[in-house]
């Protein structure tokens, strides 16, 4: 399965996540859904809070140009939040996985799915 597809079919398909992404641990996009934007300066930050989050816990982190607080974070997982949207952040072995969710997803359910692919990942080496 190509990371695209799941972006497309295990992330967003599932209708847990309104959009996500697939990225680095460079920060690079690997793959991404349509509309969700992410500079490469932005997911170099977002990466290098799994390293040191104490520099995202006060900071918060930017994506898409909206600067999001920081609920949780340590090496396995970032989560963000600003008004009713946020995101889920986890770490794999070679990725790193953001789900986005809006007002009408519940941030646990996004979590979950983003959580639960991850787990997945890093069973099979990724």
């Amino acid at each position: 399965m190509s990371w695209q597809s799941y972006v497309d079919q295990q992330l967003v398909g599932t209708g847990n996540c309104a959009k996500a992404a697939i990225i680095g641990h460079d920060g690079n996009t690997w793959a991404i859904s349509a509309g969700f934007k992410l500079s490469p300066q932005e997911g170099a930050a977002l990466a290098g809070g799994f390293s040191n989050p104490m520099a995202i816990q006060g900071s918060g982190v930017m994506i898409g140009g909206t600067k999001y607080m920081t609920l949780r974070a340590d090496n396995r997982s970032v989560y963000i939040k600003k008004g009713a949207t946020g995101a889920a952040c986890v770490k794999t072995n070679q990725s790193i996985l953001i789900g986005w969710y809006d007002e009408n997803i519940q941030p646990g359910q996004c979590s979950s799915t983003v959580e639960r692919l991850a787990d997945y990942l890093i069973d099979n080496g990724y």
